[in-house]
């Protein structure tokens, strides 16, 4: 077999498998509070910055607005957000958080301290951490503009 085509020497894989693994991480630190890590995710936005058209908030996640909006569909019957028409163009929804939205920022500000738990190693941690964002942002950065 060509040694290019073994899956141990597929940087794409161990990639696919670190993605899968942390977002199985969160799963016991966001479920007691009803949310999905992709719903973590768009919290995080919203709390960055509040009342945000959803191109926008799909935009800043990297993904097409057809994903995002079942996703704050759910969150606005869950009582997390609001979706309203905007005020300059009709065909704009803007995303704003509740009260219960803003309070989940609160309640889950030990969320990266415990997934920093999970995922520090010999090889990742405080003095490491930055070069892994700058090598894997370099990687989405390129991603990103070949599509």
């Amino acid at each position: 077999m060509k040694e290019q085509l073994k899956l141990e020497n597929q940087l794409c894989f161990r990639l696919y498998t670190a993605s899968r693994l942390i977002t199985q991480a969160y799963h016991p630190l966001l479920s007691g509070y009803g949310l999905t890590y992709p719903q973590y995710l768009v919290l995080m936005v919203l709390w960055e910055k509040d009342e945000q058209p959803v191109n926008d908030i799909a935009k800043r996640l990297m993904l097409e607005t057809n994903t995002v909006t079942p996703l704050l569909k759910r969150m606005e019957s869950e009582g997390i957000l609001t979706r309203s028409k905007g005020t300059e163009d009709a065909r704009q929804i803007i995303v704003k958080l509740t009260e219960k939205g803003q309070r989940l920022q609160e309640q889950l500000t030990d969320v990266p301290a415990e997934m920093g738990k999970s995922i520090l190693c010999k090889s990742v941690n405080p003095d490491t951490v930055p070069s892994l964002f700058c090598t894997l942002d370099d990687i989405i950065d390129k991603l990103s503009k070949s599509h």
